[in-house]
């Protein structure tokens, strides 16, 4: 009889031995295991892999150093964009370090550092046909014709911001990238880093009339709920790597320089 009534008992007790071992580690359960499982997914240059099929890229850089300020072995896992919160929630890794762009539907599943990087979409004009455009709105005519990637939040930001303009789509940047520099089209619209590179590779062809991205994002750590800890260390590190200037001259590299391709 003492028996039965320990069974219930036991099994509950085993299903939450399951439930604590699968999911992510808090931060003390990092520091005392002494590695850190780190979630990633494979695009430049936030995470590459070179020919020795070693990881490498932007968020790379940055996972080893918040790894080697903690003290703790580091551990990459590859994973599609869209798979990489399934993967924190079910303990598969313990932290999310992907360029993963804060969103209020993305919080209510995980909890948010403060932001380390900014990207969003942004601009790369023909110098030619646009030798005479002083500002930003004057693209917003039908003389100018502004290409974006079909079914693309560059696509919907022309339409909002230069509805008066030609809007051309295309299903790869390859295809726009051609287009902009033959002069087919005045600009190419698309995510950051892209407008930047393309200035870079062709200079004379190609510029990046505003610094800044026109529609901007931005990227934090992502960390599973329910342990403040590892947010407010994430925080403070944040915090940290930005004040010794760590962070923008690592960001500077990656995103403003291709020296990172050879």
């Amino acid at each position: 009889m003492q028996t039965n009534r320990l069974l219930p008992l036991l099994v509950t007790a085993l299903g939450l031995f399951c439930l604590t071992s699968a999911s992510a580690g808090t931060l003390q359960q990092v520091l005392s295991k002494g590695s850190l499982r780190v979630g990633v997914t494979l695009a430049a240059p936030w995470a590459i892999r070179d020919e020795s099929g070693e990881f490498e890229g932007f968020e790379i850089d940055i996972a080893r150093k918040l790894a080697a300020d903690m003290d703790v072995e580091i551990e990459f896992l590859r994973y599609d964009y869209d798979e990489l919160i399934r993967a924190l929630e079910a303990g598969e890794i313990d932290l999310i370090a992907a360029g993963l762009t804060i969103t209020p539907d993305r919080a209510l599943h995980v909890n948010f550092s403060r932001p380390y990087a900014t990207s969003g979409v942004g601009i790369a004009t023909n110098l030619e046909s646009t030798e005479e455009v002083e500002f930003l709105e004057q693209l917003n005519d039908p003389e100018y014709t502004i290409a974006a990637m079909a079914d693309s939040v560059a696509e919907d930001l022309v339409g909002r911001i230069m509805p008066r303009a030609r809007l051309e789509t295309y299903r790869s940047p390859d295809a726009a990238t051609e287009a902009l520099i033959a002069g087919d089209v005045d600009a190419y619209l698309d995510e950051e880093p892209i407008p930047s590179f393309l200035a870079l590779e062709y200079p004379r062809q190609v510029d990046v009339p505003v610094n800044r991205p026109i529609l901007e994002t931005r990227s934090a750590f992502a960390v599973t709920k329910g342990d403040p800890d590892f947010l407010a260390f994430l925080n403070a590190w944040i915090e940290a790597r930005e004040a010794d200037t760590w962070l923008p001259t690592t960001h500077q590299y990656w995103f403003k320089t291709l020296q990172w391709r050879d």
